[in-house]
């Protein structure tokens, strides 16, 4: 289907000059067997997430937690943030037994899956309210569904890739986004309203009630496993290099001692970190969150040097294979700048960095911004919840229409165009105030533009990958797109004080012009 070395030119022009399709080739394309498999498992993806963010939140809160407990709680969804870093496992290490029987992509999501659905059975079967040791397995199972949910994610973003050809791809992740939304909604609407129904309420908590819940959404899980142990393998031409066990042993152990240096330099050094930021922030009251910021900044490059050099010595003495490890974690990253070299390379690095800043940027801030105009919960979860959610999936589908049709660079420029443009909108609302009316047609253009955007993008950055490396190159992508949007978005709050509502919406304008020169940019080079 693909071939294993793809050349630089080829992977230009598939990018930047695909043949125009007509609106009924674009149409029939959405009975491919595959368009539909993304949306049951973007289903699967989608469930876990909010398992341990919203939903046990308001659970440990009934159940007496501390809100500082709470809080703590979201550290286990940091997986989401490295998964980048144990990719190269899931594209190097086989399985016993299932990788034979299912295939390298199907075995790792049948482990993935089965992970998730413990992790989800450990929560259930903990009471929050039994105690400090009740907390600490209850914490294990939120860190094992984070970890095992992340895993799950890597693995469905490589079988996308590999189980269709490049131009079926904005149609798989349409569908795959649409799944994914369908998923959040179900885990943060379901076991609210299972836990209310079996009877639980924060001033008469039920541990069953929730027990119940969570049990339920385990079982909900099971439509990725059968998903997974229906479809067929992906058919692709990578030659996947085998490594005598012995290898693969070692090679484990050496992940497992760098991430183990990581892990200690980053969470002992919490008392060290805490009492300098508050010494720094007597001397310096005006300048907390900057200082806060660059003490976390070093903290966190300390912790990744340190896994670094563990890596990097334990190689040196033997500890793993020289070879492997290269394959491993090198290959990936040459690969990506050789086959688009220097200057090329980095023009798409910056534009997959910055190309959702705009929309991430103020959708930090959207719902204090709700709060702040007088409109009231029920409002805010019937418009922008639920509405803005049909809203996202009919961008996605049409973005996948419009991308199969015309192509993803110009459908990329689009969704670039009017994701920052509809930011306008809100300088709008922020001078009616509280309208409905108003309120209504910011979420339609905002959701709307959201969902094409997003649709066109991650079927641009399954372009950029090689078919040899598909989970490490499509980690390494999908971390990068958020991370400098969401540092950014950490000091919204701080801009809004500083400028007020209005301007900080035309920032969040402007900042979308640097993306749409990056866009041409890009397309011109990869013609």
């Amino acid at each position: 289907m693909y071939d294993d070395k793809i050349t630089q030119s080829e992977t230009m022009n598939n990018q930047a000059a695909p043949g125009k399709k007509s609106w009924r080739e674009a149409m029939r394309a959405w009975t491919h067997p595959r368009v539909m498999t993304m949306l049951f498992f973007g289903f699967s993806a989608g469930v876990p997430i909010l398992l341990i963010f919203s939903s046990l939140s308001l659970w440990l809160r009934e159940a007496g937690v501390s809100r500082s407990a709470v809080t703590f709680f979201s550290w286990a969804a940091l997986g989401y943030s490295f998964k980048f870093v144990w990719a190269p496992l899931i594209d190097t290490l086989p399985l016993p037994v299932l990788t034979r029987r299912l295939g390298r992509r199907r075995g790792w999501l049948l482990v993935a899956q089965t992970a998730v659905i413990t992790a989800i059975c450990i929560m259930a079967l903990t009471d929050p309210a039994g105690g400090e040791q009740s907390l600490v397995v209850m914490a294990l199972g939120a860190v094992m569904l984070g970890f095992s949910s992340a895993t799950q994610d890597i693995v469905i973003d490589a079988y996308r890739i590999e189980c269709a050809e490049e131009k079926l791809q904005a149609l798989l992740s349409s569908t795959y986004i649409a799944g994914y939304r369908i998923g959040m909604l179900v885990a943060g609407a379901g076991p609210l309203f299972l836990a209310s129904w079996f009877g639980t309420s924060k001033g008469a908590y039920n541990y069953l009630a929730w027990q119940y819940s969570y049990l339920a959404m385990a079982a909900v899980m099971l439509v990725g496993v059968a998903t997974t142990l229906l479809i067929p393998e992906p058919e692709t031409n990578r030659k996947n290099v085998e490594f005598p066990t012995s290898h693969y042993l070692r090679f484990i152990l050496l992940f497992a001692c760098s991430a183990g240096v990581f892990a200690a330099t980053f969470f002992l050094s919490g008392d060290l970190v805490k009492g300098l930021k508050d010494s720094l922030a007597l001397d310096h009251p005006g300048h907390t969150k900057l200082i806060g910021f660059g003490i976390e900044t070093v903290r966190l490059g300390a912790a990744v040097c340190g896994a670094l050099a563990t890596g990097f010595f334990l190689t040196m003495l033997g500890v793993a294979d020289r070879p492997m490890v290269r394959r491993t974690y090198i290959e990936p990253v040459a690969d990506f700048f050789k086959r688009y070299h220097l200057s090329t390379a980095l023009l798409l690095l910056a534009l997959v960095g910055l190309y959702r800043i705009s929309d991430i940027v103020l959708g930090v801030i959207s719902n204090v911004f709700y709060q702040d105009l007088g409109f009231t919960k029920t409002e805010i979860a019937g418009i922008i919840k639920t509405f803005g959610l049909f809203m996202t999936l009919a961008g996605g589908f049409l973005g996948g229409m419009l991308t199969v049709r015309y192509g993803v660079i110009k459908i990329l420029f689009a969704g670039a165009l009017l994701s920052s443009g509809t930011n306008l909108l809100f300088l709008l609302l922020a001078n009616v105030g509280d309208s409905i009316p108003v309120l209504t047609l910011v979420i339609a253009a905002d959701n709307l533009s959201a969902g094409i955007a997003t649709t066109a993008f991650v079927a641009f950055l399954s372009s950029l990958t090689n078919i040899s490396f598909t989970a490490v190159q499509y980690a390494i992508f999908s971390s990068l797109m958020t991370l400098l949007p969401k540092l950014i978005g950490g000091y919204s709050g701080t801009m809004v004080t500083a400028w007020g509502y209005p301007w900080f919406f035309l920032a969040t304008t402007l900042m979308g012009i640097p993306v749409l020169l990056l866009i041409w940019l890009a397309g011109r080079r990869l013609r």
